[in-house]
């Protein structure tokens, strides 16, 4: 009974990370529905592999998440 409602429920949509190192460059890229563990992850709204090895761009950073009748809004800087 448990798979047949799993069918039917809403599952967590997926957040994009990226990991900075110490001066700020990316390093790596992480889709999943939980904030990563560990240093240097920053949620951002979407993945650029150009984004690899330069500066993280000052827009692609979400500032905060609220939730309200439409769902989750996702907020840039």
């Amino acid at each position: 009974m448990g798979f047949l409602k799993s069918l039917f429920r809403a599952s967590q949509p997926y957040r994009c990370y990226v990991a900075l190192d110490g001066q700020g460059l990316c390093r790596a890229f992480k889709q999943c529905q939980q904030a990563p563990v560990g240093e240097g992850w920053v949620e951002v709204g979407d993945i650029r592999p150009q984004w690899l090895g330069q500066p993280l761009p000052a827009h692609a950073r979400v500032s905060s998440r609220t939730t309200g009748a439409g769902g989750i809004r996702v907020v840039h800087a």
